[in-house]
C-alpha cells in the first residue's frame, strides 16, 4: 500500500470514528441532551470537544462551560467591533448583556472548581443576558447577531442541565 493510500485510509477511519461517536452519544451525553430543548444541537456542541467521548459528568460540565464561554466572549468581541461602526442602542444594550453573560460563565467555571454547584443559576443568568440582548432588537429588521443569542442560550441550557444533575434536580 502506498503512503498516500495509508494516509487516506487513516483519515477515513478517523472521520468514521468521529461520525460514529456523534451518532451514538455516550450515556451521560444522551442523559444530558435528552433534557434540553434541542437534542441534536446539544450532542453536536458537546462532541465539538475531543474530551467528550471519554468524559465523566465533571469533564462534561467543564466542556459545556468552556463552549458557553467561547460563544459569549466571541459574541462580545463581535459586538465591540460592530459598535465601532454603528452605535445603535440595541448594540449598547447587548454589550452590557454579554459582559454580564461572560461574568456569569466565569463564575460557573469557578463554581465547578469549588464544587458548590450553582451552575444552573449561573446558566440562567447567562441565558437571560442573551434573551435581553435579543429583546433589544425587537421591532428592528436588522439582526446583526444572527443566531449568536440562540446559540448561547442553547449552550447555557446544556451546562444548566448538568448543574441540575449535580444537585439531583
Amino acid at each position: 500500500m502506498s503512503p498516500s493510500n495509508g494516509f487516506f485510509l487513516l483519515s477515513l477511519l478517523l472521520l468514521f470514528s468521529i461520525l460514529h461517536a456523534a451518532s451514538f452519544p455516550t450515556k451521560i451525553v444522551d442523559k444530558v441532551c435528552k433534557r434540553t430543548s434541542n437534542y441534536s444541537f446539544c450532542v453536536e456542541s458537546l462532541y465539538s470537544d475531543s474530551r467528550t467521548p471519554e468524559a465523566d459528568q465533571y469533564t462534561l460540565a467543564f466542556v459545556a462551560v468552556r463552549l458557553a464561554y467561547l460563544s459569549a466572549s466571541t459574541t462580545r468581541d463581535f459586538i465591540t467591533q460592530l459598535l465601532k461602526n454603528e452605535n445603535q442602542k440595541p448594540l449598547q444594550i447587548c454589550i452590557g448583556d454579554y459582559n454580564m453573560a461572560v461574568s456569569a460563565i466565569i463564575m460557573a467555571d469557578n463554581d465547578l472548581n469549588s464544587e458548590t454547584f450553582e451552575l444552573a443559576d449561573l446558566a440562567n443568568k447567562a441565558a437571560a443576558a442573551a434573551d435581553d440582548c435579543e429583546a433589544a432588537f425587537k421591532g428592528n429588521q436588522s439582526r446583526p447577531l444572527g443566531n449568536k443569542n440562540k446559540d448561547l442560550k442553547g449552550l447555557c441550557e446544556i451546562f444548566g442541565v448538568i448543574g441540575r444533575l449535580f444537585t439531583g434536580h
